[in-house]
């Protein structure tokens, strides 16, 4: 029963040491080939490379905030920090979708400038550099993918990555148009498609973490079916001022006042409230789950996630 008590980290020790291993490595290679990108755009005269090189720039800004994020995340709970600093996770996860957006920009408006008069482009050059830059983002995207399970840390270090990926191909091809079509306009048509593709990864990312920080129900965990279920459970009379939220992308609360019928003694009670807590935790993964168990009902259950009129998604049951 004391596992009940031990609000455990979200990260076990070994996941957490792959994922900071993957991040430093995915850090170490693309820092490296930043540099060799933004030679290359600026000896070829490509504004695809430059456009990808200066994403790439975003890109280990992100990974460095992703690392330090996870670095913190593993620390402990403390007194000031009960819960540890497992939302460091959700704050790196929304400072790269702020990354990603500034680069989508920087990209939008150099290509805007040079889609009307596209300069001349060393498309060998281009597609030399693009490919070895496409090699290393598939790498460090599926390195990254391999560890994120469903944190949105890792999450936005893997969409920086899969959308230079992208950027890439996009490279790729201007490269192409202009070694077999001398179509030097691909280039920055390439870097609107690439900038495009960043914007809506990166509106995706704030999503998703705005949501966890305004303490949204996670998407996978129907608070109504939850209610449901603890109603149903032998010994429960009724249950209010039920509430779902994630304290990470990958820890999911609850919180509830559980009406058990017969009056039971404080130890059946607990013996109720820890069973109920198993099948939570069974159930809908809920890691950390709080019940107030009580007697009688108290105060009506008003902006309770088990109240139709808050829960839009009763209405389809």
């Amino acid at each position: 029963m004391g596992r009940h008590h031990d609000h455990a980290r979200g990260d076990t020790v070994e996941l957490a040491a792959r994922r900071r291993r993957a991040l430093w490595i995915a850090l170490v290679a693309n820092g490296g080939f930043m540099g060799a990108e933004f030679v290359g755009g600026i000896v070829f005269g490509s504004l695809a490379l430059l456009a990808d090189a200066v994403h790439m720039l975003s890109d280990v800004a992100a990974l460095a905030i992703a690392l330090v994020a996870q670095r913190l995340i593993d620390r402990p709970a403390s007194v000031r920090h009960t819960f540890g600093m497992q939302r460091a996770e959700v704050l790196g996860a929304q400072a790269n979708g702020v990354l990603l957006l500034a680069s989508a920009g920087w990209i939008l408006f150099e290509a805007s400038r040079r889609i009307g008069d596209p300069p001349d482009v060393a498309g060998a050059g281009v597609l030399i550099v693009a490919t070895l830059g496409l090699a290393i983002n598939v790498g460090s995207a599926v390195l990254l993918a391999r560890a994120s399970g469903r944190s949105l840390n890792m999450r936005g270090a893997y969409a920086h990555m899969l959308a230079d990926a992208v950027g890439s191909v996009g490279a790729i091809v201007a490269g192409l148009a202009v070694v077999l079509f001398s179509a030097d306009w691909v280039d920055a048509a390439a870097s609107v498609f690439i900038g495009l593709l960043v914007i809506v990864t990166a509106f995706r990312l704030l999503r998703d973490t705005t949501h966890v920080l305004l303490e949204g129900a996670p998407d996978d965990v129907d608070p109504v079916a939850v209610e449901r279920w603890l109603t149903a459970a032998a010994g429960v009379e009724s249950v209010h001022h039920l509430h779902l939220w994630n304290l990470t992308s990958e820890t999911t609360a609850l919180s509830a006042h559980v009406v058990l019928d017969d009056q039971p003694s404080l130890h059946d009670a607990q013996a109720r409230g820890d069973h109920l807590k198993d099948g939570l935790a069974e159930r809908f993964s809920i890691a950390h789950a709080t019940l107030e168990l009580e007697c009688h009902d108290c105060e009506p259950p008003a902006l309770s996630a088990a109240d139709p009129s808050t829960t839009p998604r009763a209405e389809h049951d």
